[in-house]
């Protein structure tokens, strides 16, 4: 009866908890300040400090005074706080720091030592009646010291991202130094802990921490790296049962938080680690990313900080001497951030009014400080007046944050450079292929296939796309040692492509994730359907027969239709039906202006781009509307064709090769039908891949009649690209029909 009352307890703690942290939470964020603060300020308010003072009967019912009980939400509250780290690494953007590292290594060191030191001056000057034990001072000097000087990389980067600042070159350097803040940080508190737990200096025992925690980040950040890749993608490539994937994640968490608190560091900064770690996984979608969100910030992330409000016993501020020491913390916390970030920002080359930014944007701690706090409040370091010293301090450190920085933003001028930068990476952020996260491409050993292959690897290496290759067939095949090979080849006509693509993009980065996967159906329409379960973005077809009739095969359109993503389809012609060179590239792609054809031009550049070839974006104006059955033959007829870069519709193109390093001819042909005029550019142009961009059509034709001549007519390789999903064949068509699984 007990068990059963005690959880009784706990679940309307825990329901407590939930609603009231939502409810201040999401009133905070209506007046422009941090949720996480007002799911600390709910707890304060269900602790003693209001709830307690105010219905003291219903307080101690709620709360009441047991060991057991408090355990069963403190347990909870530290699982929290190993899942916030999590969250905290993979929102950590590690590209941000390699952009804008000298000024955010320079911030980050003097932001750090200035305000550490302050708070190792007030922990000596503190009367040994305030410490929680008097023989360890110095652990205690080290937790303020911490405390005082670590910001909040989610706190910093929430305002920074609020403020629409956090592409502007200011917002960048701050957010990278957040980061470099808080990886220094963590590092900080897992030494800190070890001295905690040998009750002093002990010059073996911080040897040991230190010498650990710089052989575990080694190892992580190498060996490590490669097998959380390795641990994710084959759960979610092997495991078929619900969610595996973040079951998978949370134990790679829990395991390298293990291994830390093993080698004598806390167990935060194994979670912070793997979270970077697993944030960089080259297939973690953002599908996979928001269901762990969701259960972190839905759950964990408000019990944690409103419990950590429960601690906080704002009458103990009633007492002169605390309440002095919170003034001065904050006080001191403010001006030697400020001032550190302030110092390290010129040093790092930044002006007056950057710095001055970054000091006011370093200035928040926010969850980073309440967690350690409740670390050094859990082994301690600190008694229950210094963690609601502190606990005050990040509050308002925190809360007065955004204001500053708002006005100090507000003061920054934008060079011709940064706008020209944000203007590229806002036109990029549109586009087409920066939308897709990975690439399915479904290939068997015909002259298409390994066509397709090696265009998407191209594509991959010069766009940095996880890539899985699956094989298809139709039929068993008699020779599995055929089969082998024939994926061998699809997959090394990948490889190759990327490291072409690689080559051509000039960027130094890792190898582009190419995995095989096999045919576990009997036909290649299941076998697509089943693997697009593990989540691409686009799915590429290089098969033959690829046609029948006037149309598409009907085991392509079915291949499309069970995927419910972007599509392309691959025809290999002329000389790529012999041979996988396919550098350089001359390439068409027509253009109209709309969001369909600019899709297609977005993977032409990209071709172009990696195989260092050409591109002809081409503008038919005056399009007949009589059908092209009643039209003579498209070569028959002759065609207008003028160099016109100027065309609104070409000169988008032309501006989007520019971005990246691709000169793009124009070209504009007036009379006929489209499809005449697309024919006749191919021959007069000698170009050797078109690339057109199409919609999905509910007649016959899968992409209208437009694509069924040009794929019945085309003397060149075609690549047909569609980001809208193809539906399901007509029932009415045998031919089209939909296979009976």
């Amino acid at each position: 009866m007990a068990h059963g009352a005690s959880v009784v307890v706990f679940v309307s703690q825990v329901l407590a908890l939930l609603v009231a942290g939502r409810l201040v939470g999401e009133l905070m964020q209506r007046i422009g300040q941090p949720q996480v603060m007002g799911q600390l300020i709910s707890g304060v308010l269900l602790g003693p400090s209001v709830l307690g003072a105010i219905a003291p009967h219903l307080w101690h019912s709620l709360f009441p005074d047991s060991t057991d009980q408090q355990a069963m939400l403190d347990a909870l509250s530290q699982l929290g706080i190993l899942l916030l780290l999590l969250m905290t690494g993979m929102e950590t953007d590690l590209g941000v720091f390699r952009g804008a590292r000298r000024a955010a290594v320079s911030i980050s060191l003097t932001g750090i030592v200035v305000p550490f030191l302050c708070g190792v001056v007030i922990g000596e000057l503190l009367p040994a009646a305030m410490l929680p034990n008097a023989a360890k001072r110095l652990i205690t000097t080290l937790f303020l010291g911490t405390a005082l000087s670590i910001s909040s990389v989610k706190i910093v980067a929430l305002v920074v991202r609020d403020l629409g600042f956090l592409r502007r070159t200011v917002g960048q350097v701050i957010v990278a130094s957040a980061v470099l803040d808080d990886a220094l940080g963590w590092i900080i508190v897992s030494v800190i802990f070890g001295l905690a737990l040998s009750g002093g200096i002990d010059v073996g025992a911080v040897t040991r921490s230190v010498l650990g925690a710089i052989v575990f980040l080694s190892l992580s950040f190498t060996v490590g790296r490669r097998l959380v890749f390795r641990l994710i993608r084959w759960s979610n490539d092997n495991l078929v049962s619900e969610m595996s994937v973040i079951t998978m994640i949370l134990a790679i968490t829990a395991g390298m938080a293990l291994l830390t608190n093993a080698i004598g560091v806390h167990l935060v900064l194994g979670a912070f680690v793997a979270g970077i770690l697993i944030g960089q996984s080259p297939i973690l979608t953002r599908h996979i990313d928001a269901q762990l969100r969701g259960l972190i910030v839905a759950l964990f992330m408000p019990i944690f900080f409103a419990t950590a409000g429960l601690k906080t016993d704002l009458s103990a501020l009633a007492q002169p001497d605390l309440l002095l020491l919170t003034v001065g913390l904050i006080l001191l916390a403010s001006v030697g951030k400020f001032s550190g970030a302030f110092l390290g920002g010129r040093i790092g080359g930044l002006s007056f009014r950057e710095s001055l930014a970054v000091g006011c944007g370093m200035n928040a701690r926010g969850s980073t400080e309440i967690i350690i706090a409740s670390i050094g409040l859990s082994i301690g370091a600190l008694n229950q007046s210094l963690f609601t010293a502190i606990v005050a301090m990040a509050v308002v450190t925190t809360m007065a944050m955004p204001p500053m920085l708002r006005w100090a933003l507000a003061h920054v001028p934008m060079s011709e450079a940064e706008k020209s930068r944000l203007e590229h990476e806002e036109f990029e952020e549109r586009g087409f292929l920066r939308n897709i996260e990975r690439i399915l491409v479904a290939v068997d050993a015909s002259p298409s296939g390994r066509f397709a292959s090696r265009l998407v690897g191209l594509v991959a290496g010069v766009r940095r796309l996880p890539t899985t290759v699956l094989p298809v067939r139709d039929a068993p095949r008699r020779n599995e040692d055929a089969t082998e090979l024939e994926a061998e080849e699809s997959t090394a006509a990948v490889k190759a492509g990327a490291e072409a693509g690689d080559e051509a993009s000039n960027v130094q980065a890792d190898e582009v994730d190419i995995t095989t996967r096999q045919q576990k159906h009997a036909s290649s329409e299941e076998a697509i359907a089943e693997e697009a379960k593990k989540g691409y973005g686009l799915l590429v077809i290089g098969r033959e027969p690829t046609t029948l009739g006037t149309g598409f095969d009907p085991r392509i359109t079915r291949s499309l239709s069970g995927f419910g993503g972007a599509v392309a389809i691959i025809v290999a012609r002329r000389g790529h039906r012999d041979s996988l060179d396919v550098s350089p590239l001359s390439i068409l792609v027509p253009v109209t202006g709309t969001r369909v054809s600019r899709e297609g031009a977005e993977l032409a550049i990209a071709l172009a781009q990696a195989s260092q070839g050409t591109l002809t974006a081409l503008h038919i104006a005056n399009v007949a509307r009589t059908s092209a059955a009643r039209r003579p033959l498209p070569w028959t007829r002759r065609l207008e064709s003028v160099l016109l870069p100027e065309h609104p519709a070409i000169a988008e193109i032309v501006e989007l090769g520019e971005h990246y390093g691709v000169e793009v001819r124009g070209a504009v042909r007036s009379g006929g039908t489209a499809q005449a005029a697309i024919l006749q550019q191919i021959r007069t142009g000698r170009h050797d891949l078109l690339v057109m961009g199409v919609s999905p059509r509910a007649g016959d034709q899968l992409f209208g009649d437009v694509a069924a001549e040009i794929l019945a007519n085309a003397p060149c390789s075609i690549a047909f690209v569609s980001s809208e999903p193809v539906g399901p064949p007509r029932e009415s068509d045998p031919a089209q029909a939909v296979r009976s699984r």
